[in-house]
């Protein structure tokens, strides 16, 4: 009855994400009418040249990296609150997220929006995207190096907060010594946009992030194992180290690439594997993992289409949005916590 449940809500997930994307094409900033959108996707003849380039320049990466990035960050969270057992856990409180913000910052607030390292010299938005992919890549291997160290899970959790602490401190001191240009550029950045990365770069973001997402559902045997305790999946012959490693890896990794591209987007790695805990009814990885990921690509894209709804009026900041869907769902488990049963 669970797998058909998974089956079910797979399949109704499936379409609400084609029919989001439908609507993440149609509509922005920009009036093209539906039937020029179709004829750009089949190689139509259409009016104006511009609508072209607006879609396939703009829309269908944007398109696509929320669907990558929904995906990303949920995987991300269900690993992390497994592996800690933990159901307030995500992708950000190892550091992750903010060992990126500290890149971004040193960045726009310390190197005036550039990476100069003798010849060579790295501006604009790729200055940006190789900070925050260098910071994040930073804390995940001080992670990654504590996990070796630490044997416990709490224990390496509290470092990881406590990492994120050190690196806010940071991030706040670099803020009070910047110029007035440079904190409205990393405030800009903090805000969170799907629409970072362009149809060159859309390829390398997949591979990257497919890869990751390829390793979460690689893992879904041993993440069922943990869910019965260290004890019991030791006895099945797991080796907890090394698949916390590789837990680790893949969520860095997915933290790392979707941090960099679209910023810190906040909420969705928290509450989406609530949501698909809640519409399952279990904890059980073969059918949990899959429809995480596919909620958290609708989530995603349905956050998307707020921010641009406005349309010529502007685009809203996606975390403002995020909190929206993702904190009532949040509230819920904590107040419900004692009736919902997630690690057994």
């Amino acid at each position: 009855m669970k797998a058909n449940k998974g089956y079910i809500y797979g399949c109704a997930l499936a379409g609400i994400i084609v029919v989001l994307m439908a609507a993440n094409l149609a509509f922005g900033s920009v009036d093209i009418p539906l039937k020029a959108v179709g004829n750009i996707l089949f190689g139509g003849e259409v009016e104006k040249e511009s609508w072209q380039f607006i879609v396939w320049e703009s829309r269908v990466p944007q398109c696509i990296t929320a669907l990558l990035c929904g995906a990303a960050l949920s995987a991300s969270g269900l690993m992390l609150q497994t592996v800690f057992s933990n159901p307030l856990a995500d992708s950000s409180i190892l550091g992750i997220s903010s060992g990126a913000s500290l890149g971004v910052a040193l960045v726009l607030l310390a190197g005036g929006g550039s990476i100069v390292a003798g010849e060579f010299a790295l501006s604009g938005f790729l200055s940006v995207v190789a900070g925050a992919f260098a910071g994040a890549v930073l804390v995940m291997a001080v992670i990654m190096f504590l996990s070796v160290v630490i044997k416990n899970n709490v224990m390496l959790l509290i470092a990881g907060i406590m990492i994120g602490y050190v690196v806010s401190s940071v991030i706040s001191l670099l803020n009070f010594f910047s110029t007035a240009e440079g904190v409205h550029s990393f405030v800009i950045w903090g805000m969170g946009n799907f629409g970072g990365v362009s149809m060159a770069q859309l390829p390398g973001f997949s591979i990257v992030t497919l890869l990751g997402l390829l390793v979460a559902i690689l893992l879904i045997k041993p993440l069922n194992a943990l869910l019965l305790g260290t004890r019991y999946a030791e006895n099945l012959g797991i080796n907890i180290r090394r698949i916390r490693n590789w837990l680790l890896l893949a969520t860095g990794l997915l933290t790392a690439v979707t941090t960099a591209f679209c910023g810190p987007v906040a909420f969705i790695g928290l509450a989406v594997p609530h949501m698909a805990r809640l519409m399952l009814g279990t904890s059980n990885h073969n059918s949990l993992m899959p429809v995480t990921l596919l909620t958290g690509s609708a989530v995603a894209l349905l956050c998307n289409l707020i921010c641009i709804l406005p349309g010529e009026a502007g685009i809203i900041p996606l975390n403002a949005v995020t909190p929206l869907l993702g904190a009532p769902v949040i509230i819920y488990v904590i107040v419900n916590q004692r009736k919902i049963q997630y690690f057994n």
